[in-house]
């Protein structure tokens, strides 16, 4: 959502966006009272409103806290990410993963009541983070460790069985090929033209793992071998090319939407991130402020921007949604223009 105008900030009171919330505040002249722009209070008259980027500075300007919306107070929303982060670090640090009771106590909530805000916040339930929080510190410990049941014992498994029961879930493949780099494993793809130029879309046996997107065919190519230096690539076949012409088509048109089964690996942190990228909705921007906010991290912007640039599958995790707070565009992967044409189609204009 672009609000760097007094325009666009207008009509997101009147449509009472909560995603404005917590962006700006708008204070009305004639009851001396500001507001979220969600607030549910009559709506004013536009040559009262004044607008503002905290409490302090209404407050400061002499208006008062509205008493329905309290925005001077933790947001609804704020109060559950911030239980969530905490939640996440109790599992981050624990030697034994928590139970759903433990970590409901914890956050006092009832164990139903934690599991959905948890669910909603990260996109993930607390044993799915769990599972890829160690999927995660096996892919390091199998890099760095001098064996398979070493990595295995120290990412928190109990057993080796317990381990290699999970591991095609942990990992896409056994520990063995992954510690040899995908060796074997077959990746298929397939190397397009639309209209933001090349494109190249590849694809192990649970998903889509790459879409990436340039001026050059061969540098595509290389990028992907770069990626997976021992994996056996192959060319797509006809059924593989009509996934490439649905992620064509969605880049043409986003208003027929993508949904296709996605094979990521990333740390626990960039799922989170990548998951809430992926609830945004097209015709929509959000800045990484807003999710820092989403996943319960408002200190972690800078990572966030770590895990947005590291998105592996461009479109399909619409990290092009993600501007700058002032509504201008910041750095995309695949250029800029790419990224100013596909919010452009989602009909968003960004700021150059």
């Amino acid at each position: 959502m672009n609000l760097s105008t007094d325009d666009q900030r207008w009509n997101a009171v009147q449509q009472r966006h909560k995603e404005a919330d917590g962006v700006f505040y708008y204070a009305v002249r004639t009851t001396g009272v500001y507001c979220r722009p969600s607030c549910a209070a009559r709506m004013p008259r536009r040559e009262n409103v004044r607008f503002f980027a905290e409490p302090a500075a209404a407050e400061k300007a002499g208006f008062r806290a509205c008493k329905r919306c309290r925005p001077n107070a933790a947001a609804p929303s704020e109060d559950q990410a911030a239980l969530v982060a905490k939640a996440c670090r109790i599992i981050e640090q624990a030697e034994e993963v928590p139970t759903l009771a433990q970590l409901a106590s914890e956050a006092g909530l009832s164990r139903f009541h934690f599991h959905r805000v948890f669910k909603r916040v990260t996109g993930l339930a607390p044993k799915a983070y769990a599972a890829a929080l160690r999927a995660q510190r096996v892919r390091e410990r199998l890099t760095d460790s001098g064996s398979v049941t070493a990595a295995i014992y120290d990412s928190g498994f109990n057993s080796n069985s317990r381990f290699y029961a999970q591991s095609d879930a942990a990992l896409g493949m056994m520990p063995s090929t992954y510690r040899a780099g995908g060796n074997g494993v077959a990746i298929r793809f397939a190397i397009g033209q639309c209209s933001l130029g090349s494109i190249l879309v590849a694809a192990t046996e649970r998903g889509v793992c790459a879409i990436t997107l340039g001026d050059e065919p061969d540098a595509l190519l290389r990028d992907l071998q770069d990626r997976f230096p021992n994996a056996q690539l192959r060319g797509g076949d006809a059924e593989f090319e009509r996934v490439v012409a649905t992620v064509i088509g969605f880049v043409e048109a986003p208003a027929l939407g993508l949904d296709l089964p996605l094979d990521l690996q990333g740390s626990a942190f960039q799922l989170r991130v990548w998951q809430a990228l992926r609830a945004v909705p097209a015709g929509k921007t959000v800045s990484y402020t807003d999710i820092a906010r989403r996943i319960g991290r408002p200190d972690a912007v800078r990572a966030v921007a770590g895990a947005v640039a590291a998105n592996p599958v461009a479109v399909a995790i619409p990290c092009h949604r993600v501007i700058r707070r002032d509504g201008s565009i910041s750095g995309y992967r695949w250029g800029v223009e790419r990224k100013r044409a596909l919010l452009s189609r989602e009909g968003q204009r960004a700021l150059a």
